[in-house]
């Protein structure tokens, strides 16, 4: 079954929890703190591998979750770090975060791979926090929470070109013709199901990748017909082979065809549009072709270029194969993305937040939120009490008192941190 899109969520492991502990042997005085480090929680990797074409393992994997590190322990002895997640995936899969809309991966090259969710770290043993004023700290750290996200995989097809048309007008038959691929092929519309992909050799030798798109109809960049789940596959193409039944053999006009693909690959993506494009004049062996395509080239001038041939008896497909290996030579590879969207990923990655907001509940109860003030409030074991005065430092470092002061707190005021409330205190 071929599956080239699934949704999917992720969630990283958290680290290990640090330890506290003290040295406490007969002939050690002082012995002081001797808890260790928590291991690193699992990282989520999606990796390339050649051997897949389907995301078919995938759309049964609802969530995928990493283990966590293993918790420190006494006499200095850090966790070990969690071994990776692998996810495997095809060449030329995307990952986009559903929630923010970013592109978090383009994996179209053999060797590539990325940390989609990182894994939590460790939390800190008593012995990372001595210091010469308290040579004996009573806490630890719990381990952090690894990143969770919620994705949308799919893989655009690695073609050098793109034949497109209208279903019956010849392009399984002109695959099957020129390379290896055995599509279905017969007298009815929606033959093809899943997109082909073929080695194509042109005379001299040059080979290059052609994909067969099935599916493209009125409205298929809206849905209608398979078109919007396979528009996608022509993004990485360099040249697009825009076949036409230039007999009119299902009553339909060569030219209104031509218009009606444009227009859907237009409006599915512009750039598309731009893309080298030649005209694959189908079915000339059929009688009242050749004066169809007088018509055709009246209305379409001369700025593109045309070629005549018969798929089912194997006629002038040559002649196309070598005019699309030049055009693939001549036309440079360009990134799937645009710069901009790429620096926008760089920006949002490494973007300084605000440690903090506060809001009022209906209750008067003041609320703070935001992800650093909570991460620290997650990692505070609040069983010790030199942590939580620790937290409550960090808390006035941070500025949270001043802040409910400026808005009106008044003492002994309730505040909430996730499921936590304490009293406000002046």
């Amino acid at each position: 079954m071929f599956v080239d899109e699934v949704e999917i969520r992720v969630e990283a492991g958290n680290g290990g929890d640090g330890c506290t502990a003290f040295r406490r042997e007969k002939y050690v005085p002082m012995g002081g703190p001797f808890g260790g480090n928590g291991g690193h929680g699992s990282d989520i990797i999606f990796k390339v591998d050649e051997g897949l074409h389907t995301l078919l393992d995938l759309r049964y994997q609802k969530l995928i979750k990493g283990k966590k590190g293993e918790n420190g322990k006494g006499k200095n002895q850090h966790g070990k770090g969690a071994d990776p997640i692998i996810i495997k995936v095809p060449q030329g899969t995307v990952v986009t975060d559903l929630d923010t809309g970013l592109v978090l991966a383009d994996l179209s090259k053999k060797d590539d791979q990325e940390i989609i969710a990182k894994g939590g770290r460790g939390g800190r043993g008593n012995t990372a926090f001595k210091t010469q004023t308290n040579t004996a700290p009573d806490y630890s750290e719990n381990g952090e929470e690894g990143e969770q996200k919620n994705l949308k995989v799919e893989v655009k097809m690695l073609a050098d070109v793109g034949l497109v048309g209208l279903p019956s007008v010849g392009k399984s038959t002109i695959i099957s013709m020129v390379s290896r691929s055995k599509p279905k092929i017969a007298a009815y519309h929606f033959t093809t199901l899943t997109p082909n992909l073929g080695v194509v050799k042109a005379s001299d030798g040059r080979s290059f990748v052609m994909a067969d798109l099935p599916g493209l109809i009125e409205g298929a960049s809206q849905g209608e017909g398979l078109g919007d789940k396979f528009l996608k596959h022509i993004e990485r193409t360099k040249v697009i082979a825009h076949v036409i039944d230039m007999s009119a053999s299902e009553l339909r006009d060569p030219y209104e065809d031509y218009q009606l693909i444009n227009k859907e690959l237009e409006a599915f993506n512009e750039k598309l549009i731009k893309k080298p494009q030649i005209i694959i004049a189908n079915k000339m062996d059929i009688p009242n072709a050749k004066e169809e395509l007088t018509k055709f080239k009246e209305k379409i001038g001369k700025d593109i270029e045309i070629y005549e041939i018969s798929a089912a008896t194997n006629t002038g497909l040559q002649k196309v194969i070598d005019r699309l290996a030049d055009l693939v030579d001549e036309v440079p590879n360009s990134p799937l993305y645009e710069e901009s969207q790429i620096e926008s990923h760089v920006l949002y990655k490494f973007k300084k937040e605000e440690p903090f907001t506060i809001t009022k509940d209906g209750d008067g109860t003041w609320v703070i939120s935001g992800k650093e003030i909570e991460r620290i409030f997650k990692m505070t074991k609040f069983s010790s009490d030199e942590a939580a005065y620790k937290f409550a430092k960090k808390l006035t470092k941070m500025g949270i008192d001043q802040k409910l002061e400026e808005l009106g707190a008044e003492e002994d005021d309730q505040v909430r941190i996730l499921d936590f409330y304490f009293n406000y205190r002046k």
